[in-house]
């Protein structure tokens, strides 16, 4: 397992239409280390977002997709995501407003 620190567990939040509706629940979405652990991620969140409080985080692991350029097929890189939960009495994530 590698070494993570934990500004490298977070790589970049999801914006999606669903994510964006989770947010109104305190549920942010990222995109996270594949080999980060659920410990990692709730570390690196209340490390990285000042006032913030995690209550509980869900993983996912996602297979890469598979690809074509002509004859030769591939695959795209395996991620992973975290849905984060917040306490209600936790300071809102700032990068998610006024989006």
């Amino acid at each position: 397992m590698a070494d993570l620190k934990y500004y490298d567990v977070i790589q970049k939040p999801i914006i999606t239409e669903k994510s964006m509706a989770a947010m109104g629940e305190k549920k942010y979405t990222f995109l996270v280390h594949t080999d980060a652990t659920k410990s990692q991620v709730k570390e690196a969140v209340e490390k990285m977002f000042a006032g913030t409080k995690v209550k509980s985080v869900n993983t996912m692991n996602l297979d890469g997709k598979k690809k074509r350029r002509g004859m030769v097929t591939g695959k795209t890189a395996k991620t992973k995501k975290a849905i984060v939960q917040l306490t209600a009495e936790s300071a809102d994530i700032e990068i998610f407003e006024g989006l």
